[in-house]
């Protein structure tokens, strides 16, 4: 879910308008026929989305990215930018039905391989679009304008 930044106090008392709680997203992106494409996965509830995940114990953000990319999307090598192309703030709604307000961290990963057999393989699709198609596909305003400008810098 999107937040707008005039929909915050709408949804959370003031006290809980800053982000509690911290993601990692891979944009996963390869060099296409006619440009750069990105990967996109279904979440379980069927959106599209980067792939994702905690901060990993022992692992930098970057490295927690690329486990990501790997368990849910099926990138098995590639190269992980060491800083993120940018955040976003969006809702997370945990298996239990929370709604977590989180600050999300996107890391570019430059996709060596990607293997057809990963993980979570059997309950996520994935696709290879361009940047503004992926743009299009996603719900977040601000993954939005990282795709956008992550296009514009390729």
């Amino acid at each position: 879910m999107t937040l707008q930044p005039n929909n915050l106090a709408i949804r959370f008392p003031r006290r809980h308008l800053e982000p509690r709680f911290a993601q990692l997203a891979a944009l996963c992106w390869r060099k296409g026929k006619r440009g750069p494409e990105v990967l996109l996965v279904t979440s379980s509830s069927g959106r599209w989305i980067l792939p994702k995940g905690w901060p990993m114990e022992g692992k930098t953000h970057a490295e927690a990215a690329m486990v990501e990319a790997w368990e849910e999307g099926g990138v098995s090598r590639g190269k992980a930018s060491r800083k993120p192309l940018g955040s976003y703030v969006a809702i997370k709604r945990t298996s239990e039905g929370d709604d977590l307000l989180c600050l999300h961290h996107v890391y570019a990963i430059k996709v060596r391989e990607s293997l057809d057999v990963f993980p979570e393989a059997h309950r996520r699709d994935r696709i290879w679009v361009t940047p503004e198609e992926a743009a299009r596909l996603v719900d977040e305003e601000g993954l939005r304008e990282i795709l956008l400008n992550f296009r514009r810098a390729t």
